[in-house]
């Protein structure tokens, strides 16, 4: 079977991603100071990078899979295929200036810079993104039409509208306006940090999660599309496993169809006699969400309740149904 080449994320998403792949493999080794990772299976080859890197390294082939924000794939304009979402590291991108600023949103501050001839100054780390970001709003185009802001790095400057200006942010994004910029786009979770430095937002631009990508060629690739979905396999099992808990309890037959009708469940349940007559005990998985509303049932008609959260739920059908596809 032909190796795997599995970038994975350093930095914010790190602790989470770790989190994950021990749920998803039974041995998770990580050395001090190194950016290299062992898992129990020696045709996956992992490594840690920047999850704005990622993108880039998958979509040229240097890695077969990765884990980063799907901000960063948009960002980058990677064409990978984006097969997971692994539902954390959720944040949002939006725009913020000063609180003090009378603007409404972005768009109004283009209008006004736009009529007093003021050259208008963002900062953010997404360049790609804010570009395209402002030349959706109405204003850009009332004065600009399909001119592109113009990008501000140490060590290049590219687009023809010297009046909008994009510069590349290093971080601390927040503490440049007023005096360097007057406005950001930056990632935020709850916002606290922009309103310490008494900013606002005022647009969203867009929301994003970590994501698990796959390089195209690779997925077509007989050898290592089969490893690729062993990675996804079992993944999305640890991701759905997060979602519901096992649950184990015991029942008298008089209450065992009425336990039943009331009980959710993934499937059915698993009913199984007890060594005393008169009793069955119920295996289960249920919804995380449902299972405060099972309490009060379950006080009434059964005992010894027994609850597991699972390492894992594979749907491997409907995993084999996706690689025939």
């Amino acid at each position: 079977m032909s190796q795997v080449k599995f970038a994975i994320p350093k930095g914010s998403l790190e602790e989470a991603t770790f989190k994950l792949l021990e749920k998803s493999w039974t041995k998770v080794n990580r050395k001090n100071r190194t950016y290299r990772v062992f898992l129990d299976d020696p045709n996956i080859i992992v490594k840690m990078l920047r999850p704005q890197e990622i993108p880039t390294l998958v979509y040229e082939g240097l890695y077969d899979v990765g884990i980063t924000g799907k901000d960063w794939v948009g960002e980058t304009k990677s064409d990978v295929e984006s097969i997971l979402d692994l539902e954390y590291g959720k944040i949002r991108l939006v725009v913020a200036f000063p609180e003090k600023y009378f603007y409404k949103n972005l768009d109004s501050m283009i209008a006004d810079y736009a009529k007093k001839k003021k050259i208008l100054r963002i900062s953010s780390e997404y360049l790609t993104t804010a570009a395209k970001f402002l030349k959706e709003c109405k204003s850009y185009k009332k004065y600009y039409g399909s001119k592109e802001p113009s990008i501000v790095t140490p060590w290049v400057r590219l687009g023809t509208n010297k009046n909008v200006q994009i510069h590349l942010s290093f971080g601390a994004t927040e503490a440049k306006p007023p005096e360097d910029v007057d406005a950001i786009m930056d990632v935020t979770e709850t916002g606290t940090t922009l309103k310490q430095n008494k900013l606002k937002i005022v647009d969203e631009v867009l929301t994003s999660t970590a994501h698990l990508i796959v390089n195209k060629k690779s997925l077509k690739d007989p050898k290592k599309r089969e490893k690729i979905f062993d990675i996804v396999t079992l993944m999305k099992g640890a991701v759905r496993g997060r979602k519901y808990l096992h649950i184990y309890l015991n029942v008298e037959e008089k209450n065992l169809n009425k336990l039943i009708s009331q009980m959710p469940s993934l499937k059915r349940p698993t009913v199984s006699p007890l060594s005393e007559a008169g009793w069955y005990g119920v295996n289960t998985v249920i919804k995380k969400e449902e299972f405060h509303k099972l309490i009060p049932k379950l006080r009434k008609i059964a005992q010894g309740l027994v609850v597991h959260e699972p390492r894992q739920i594979l749907e491997l059908e409907e995993i084999k149904r996706d690689e025939e596809n």
